[in-house]
């Protein structure tokens, strides 16, 4: 038996047929997401569970709800009234919500995280209308054992959590920073089958410096100035200590810490439970799947690009960073691969020595890459840079709308036959270029990714694909196979595999169509290759602590995964003996 909840728990049959074993009956039943079938109880279940007269007397089944449902979410007025639709549908039924998500996932992304979530945070407090997850506040801190024993599943293994510091390119937001990790979460199951029933938004509510917010009588976050220090960790280390006491195998993505703390809690946490940050580490795997798949399209190798990449945030290191590793697993040298590679801050070039912080000394450029230049400051700026190292990639990181001007984008132009341009800032309002403007200013040459989802766009009469570089085609498969491997720890080297697993699988099925990333609607098929790649990595370099699966043998492991995902459908119920 696997207890999920105090409510209800997992059962086979003598037949090995999964059926829900329920403690509770009546109206209860039907105000629980977890266990709520709505019209979808059989006649049956309805006399066994106290439910008749209860629901209309038509029987329904899941895909007649679907559809139904769906048609609900097409009579929605705009994006925030569908992101409030689907919210409302998942607090009524787990399974119903996850059934309409995965059949329409590409038309639904959008809306479920980026760019709606983004709206969804801003208006958090006043479109609140059902709690989910935990908030961990220095108001409650002392008593968070507790909070984790009342959480309502019994075996989280899924955590996605935030301190709301820098939401994607819309900075300090306070509590709403809840929504991107409900958002996140569910990714992890439509996305990679994680189940929904092992899985916790968390969000670190330590103040905000928002103005805004802190006067607002209707915000619903505590109302004082961020925490820092020494403070703020002690909170975060007592929060890490009681989920690694309540439940040893959990997993911990880090979400939207800003950069001056994005580091250090990765760095701080990393080999004391396993974990990862997605705005480091995954934007980098996507990012660098992204522009190996590019190098494939163009006949050259990763190691024959000049890479410019701007923003020195979280986000912009942790894809420098990523790419760096991408041209040593190629075969350069650790210095080779910062010389090929300029890192952009708001100030100009990140120097070693002269304009480099701390985290991003490891992928800073060298003082005499540039001593022949022309510049006129201290360091070059962004256009001295295009005209001057002549990169033939250029990444956005910044959250700067526009940033990448027509100037700018003709002189990557003359820099390479085929120049590589990823404007990947969300939401849409913040990104650096639109992809049919970067088209346009090329003579139809660049090749196009975005963060945020565009349509693809034509040039001279011809379609000309713009992929989307979303971290979600990484991220599920990651946790999923942190998960499977009962990982320690998630190490470098199962960040970098899910870039190289991506690659691969979009090379066999799209890249014929000059297409660098699949299409969302494949979310599912990429997790399984990324969750089994990854999980082989983790497996062969002591990061798993399963002894009972084979890191050699992706077949096997591929098989594996595919059993564990899981399926949003109807299990039958039998009522517990003593039920309320």
């Amino acid at each position: 038996m696997a207890r999920l909840s105090p409510y209800f728990a997992y059962k086979t049959d003598g037949e090995g047929r999964g059926y829900l074993e329920v403690y509770l009956r009546g109206n209860a039943l039907l105000r629980l997401a977890a266990t709520n079938k709505g019209t979808a109880f059989s006649e049956r279940e309805r006399r066994e569970l106290g439910l008749e007269g209860m629901l209309p007397p038509q029987v329904c089944d899941l895909p007649q709800q679907v559809a139904r449902l769906y048609r609900g979410f097409c009579r929605q007025p705009d994006d925030i009234a569908k992101y409030q639709y689907l919210r409302a549908m998942q607090e009524r039924s787990e399974v119903r919500f996850y059934a309409v998500l995965q059949q329409h996932l590409e038309e639904m992304m959008p809306i479920v995280y980026t760019p709606t979530v983004g709206k969804a945070v801003q208006q958090y407090s006043d479109l609140y209308q059902a709690p989910r997850g935990i908030t961990v506040s220095t108001k409650n801190i002392d008593h968070i054992d507790q909070i984790l024993a009342d959480y309502p599943l019994l075996d989280v293994r899924m955590i996605v959590a935030t301190d709301s510091s820098a939401i994607l390119g819309i900075g300090d937001q306070g509590h709403g920073g809840l929504a991107i990790c409900i958002g996140k979460l569910a990714l992890y199951t439509a996305g990679a089958g994680v189940s929904p029933f092992h899985t916790m938004p968390v969000n670190f509510d330590v103040g905000t410096d928002r103005r805004e917010l802190l006067e607002d009588p209707d915000y619903l976050g505590i109302h004082e100035p961020r925490l820092r220090g020494d403070a703020y960790l002690e909170l975060v280390d007592r929060f890490v200590d009681a989920v690694k006491r309540r439940w040893p195998k959990t997993v911990i993505q880090w979400e939207d810490f800003a950069k001056d703390v994005a580091f250090k809690v990765l760095e701080r946490y990393r080999d004391r439970i396993a974990s990862f940050n997605d705005d480091i580490q995954g934007t980098g795997a996507v990012t660098l799947a992204g522009l190996i798949a590019a190098c494939k399209l163009k006949g050259e190798a990763l190691t024959d690009q000049r890479i410019c990449v701007v923003g020195a945030g979280a986000g912009g290191v942790g894809v420098a960073k990523a790419i760096q590793q991408g041209l040593v697993h190629e075969g350069l040298s650790r210095e080779q691969a910062r010389r090929q590679m300029f890192v952009m801050d708001i100030g100009g070039l990140v120097v070693e020595g002269v304009s480099a912080q701390g985290y991003q000394l490891p992928v800073s450029q060298f003082p005499e890459t540039y001593a022949d230049w022309t510049i006129s400051g201290e360091v070059p700026s962004l256009l001295e840079v295009i005209e001057q190292a002549r990169p033939t990639v250029l990444l956005g990181l910044t959250g700067v709308s526009g940033l990448f001007s027509e100037p700018l984008v003709r002189h990557m132009a003359e820099n390479a036959d085929r120049p590589i341009i990823f404007p990947l800032s969300n939401p849409t309002s913040n990104c650096e270029a639109i992809p049919q403007d970067l088209i346009a200013w090329t003579n139809g040459k660049a090749i196009i990714a975005s963060g945020s989802p565009f349509a693809d766009t034509e040039y001279e009469g011809a379609r000309v694909p713009v992929g989307q570089g979303n971290n979600a085609f990484v991220f599920p498969g990651i946790g999923f196979a942190a998960i499977l491997g009962r990982c320690r720890r998630i190490s470098d080297a199962m960040i970098i595999e899910s870039a190289f697993a991506l690659a691969d699988y979009t090379e066999r099925h799209y890249l014929s169509r000059e297409r660098i990333f699949p299409p969302i609607n494949d979310l599912r098929e990429v997790s399984v290759e990324v969750a089994t790649k990854v999980l082989a990595v983790a497996l062969r370099d002591g990061s798993a602590t399963r002894l009972d699966l084979d890191g050699e043998n992706l077949a096997m492991l591929g098989d594996y995964v595919r059993s564990r995902m899981w399926r949003p459908e109807y299990l039958p119920y039998r009522v517990a003996e003593g039920a309320l």
